[in-house]
């Protein structure tokens, strides 16, 4: 073996066994597998607010990340500078509580994706979310007819430009108290309802193990209606290691399974202080999910 050949060796090999599970040794003799990179991986900016983005961009890249994201449009240059893309664009007026099931917010929320989606398209960027907001007494019969009239006042764009339009699943148990969008079989109704192929749901794993559990089948079942993933630990979301209660490499080869092609977004909160803790356990949980 040349002297390039050993270096060159005993590289894959540290690759390699950087993507080992946290706690999973090699055996005596065992070779590492490299990284099998099937799973096409991004991170919530927002989950490191003691990080830069700059600097949280220069982590991704080194990790092997494709996004970081729930951004506005803004931060593409600086996604750009890095070879990085905003795979879930954020920005759209109001907040998480005041959405789509509101007859009253349909006009702002319809100029702001009309403006928005043409230079989503134009940035690469390829989704943008959206939300239903809370029930405050409406039926969830009503909460589709609204949701559905006001998708529909934007999303013939959002065909025309190749973008997809995801409504975020989150619980209503713990975080989000009153959220309308709370259960898979909601979210897949209104899919149908809107009929595009550029609306889908963003499922939060995290939350929807809250609401509802039966995560893979409930995969299996309505992958269809999914155009992006998010990651969380739970309870508490933080890590999606042997701490929480979620399987997540065999979460993620269910999902391969159907055939998906898009990102998955890890959004857990780092039980570390540090920045260089909180990168470090960022890293694992990206190779947790290498499958």
């Amino acid at each position: 073996m040349t002297r390039r050949q050993a270096i060159r060796t005993a590289g894959l090999a540290t690759a390699a066994l950087a993507a080992l599970p946290p706690g999973r040794a090699l055996a005596a003799g065992e070779t590492p597998a490299p990284p099998a990179g099937r799973i096409r991986q991004s991170v919530c900016k927002w989950c490191y607010p003691k990080i830069s983005l700059d600097n949280l961009c220069v982590a991704a890249k080194r990790i092997g990340l494709e996004s970081v994201e729930i951004l506005p449009l803004s931060d593409v240059a600086t996604l750009k500078k890095h070879g990085l893309i905003n795979g879930m664009v954020n920005g759209v007026p109001g907040d998480i509580a005041s959405g789509l099931n509101r007859k009253e917010n349909h006009e702002k929320i319809a100029v702001f994706f009309g403006d928005a989606i043409p230079r989503v398209a134009e940035a690469g960027c390829p989704n943008l979310i959206c939300f239903s907001g809370n029930r405050r007494g409406m039926s969830d019969e009503e909460g589709l007819e609204n949701c559905a009239a006001g998708l529909k006042r934007f999303i013939g764009i959002a065909e025309e430009r190749g973008v997809t339009v995801c409504m975020e699943l989150l619980n209503s148990k713990v975080n989000h108290k009153d959220y309308m969008c709370d259960h898979t079989a909601w979210g897949a109704e209104l899919c149908k309802r809107v009929g595009s192929e550029r609306f889908k749901l963003l499922y939060d794993i995290y939350h929807m193990q809250i609401m509802e559990g039966d995560v893979i089948r409930t995969i299996q079942d309505n992958h269809q209606y999914i155009g992006h993933y998010h990651t969380g630990g739970v309870p508490g979301r933080h890590e999606i290691d042997e701490t929480q209660e979620l399987n997540y490499p065999a979460i993620m080869k269910a999902i391969l399974a159907t055939g998906y092609k898009g990102l998955v977004a890890q959004e857990f909160v780092p039980s570390y202080s540090s920045a260089t803790e909180q990168l470090a356990s960022l890293e694992r949980c990206v190779r947790i999910c290498d499958v």
